[in-house]
């Protein structure tokens, strides 16, 4: 619950409690619980407002999910087209990297002599 483990709950409430009173605290909780549930209803009325707009206009949850379904499926086929087979792209790239890395550290070798390493 929001990273609060109960000790620290407990002393949120003893708190509360101190500044409060003992008097004042189911008050105040049942206060805070109204407020929840006129949250908790507005966004439901919101939701559904928004959910007969989208049904007015011919939108259903189907629909979309048909829509954003086929949009994805275009998306990775020119991902396809365009990159092609990347499976071995990666190894190929590192080997004949790591290959030309050995040959130019052979030249250099060949040519000063080993490098010795001060560590």
């Amino acid at each position: 619950m929001f990273g609060i483990g109960g000790g620290e709950l407990v002393f949120i409430l003893f708190i509360v409690l101190m500044l409060f009173g003992s008097d004042k605290v189911p008050e105040i909780a049942r206060t805070m619980g109204k407020a929840m549930a006129q949250l908790k209803n507005a966004t439901n009325d919101i939701k559904s407002e928004i959910q007969k707009g989208a049904e007015a206009n011919g939108l259903d949850a189907k629909s979309l999910t048909d829509i954003t379904g086929n949009i994805n499926a275009q998306i990775n086929d020119a991902k396809t087209n365009l990159l092609g087979d990347t499976t071995n792209l990666s190894s190929n790239l590192l080997g004949d990297t790591a290959t030309e890395i050995n040959k130019v550290k052979e030249d250099i070798d060949s040519i000063s002599g080993p490098v010795k390493r001060q560590g």
